[in-house]
């Protein structure tokens, strides 16, 4: 059986998410793996010329939300991982799928858990998925855990 140390665990924050963190909670548990939670804070649209709205420095506004982040990552992190295990957060900079395979690879992890979003048609089609897209790129082996259905 492949050893299972330490495992990470992407939250957006959302249903689907918790449904991934559960599913590793309970992996990590099971293996007494350390597990790392991790949020990925996608890049800010820009825009440029005469109708762009003025006002704001970019690295303020991504500082106050890298901080935000951390808040609510620790929180989800006080509230959904058991007390016994051994844990911590990260939030990254970027374009979600790239980031959660970089922190994967630099923090070696044995396994990447990660939810689907259950989003299909055009609005898969328009969004991408992420969690293909970290299958694809990861180097290690990926838990995808399946949307909880709407009821």
């Amino acid at each position: 059986m492949i050893p299972i140390k330490k495992i990470i665990c992407s939250t957006d924050f959302s249903d689907p998410s918790y449904e991934g963190l559960k599913a590793a909670d309970e992996l990590a548990d099971h293996f007494a793996a350390e597990l790392i939670l991790l949020h990925v804070i996608a890049p800010m649209p820009t825009m440029a010329g005469a109708g762009a709205p003025t006002g704001f420095h970019i690295p303020a506004v991504m500082k106050e939300m890298e901080e935000k982040s951390l808040e609510m990552v620790e929180g989800v992190r006080a509230k959904r991982v058991s007390k016994s295990l051994k844990s911590r957060t990260l939030v990254a900079h970027g374009r979600p799928a790239d980031e959660i395979a970089k922190a994967a690879e630099k923090e070696k992890v044995d396994m990447i858990v990660i939810s689907t979003h259950g989003q299909s048609g055009w609005r898969r089609l328009i969004s991408g998925s992420v969690t293909e897209r970290v299958v694809r790129m990861a180097s290690c082996p990926v838990l995808v855990v399946p949307a909880p259905e709407k009821s």
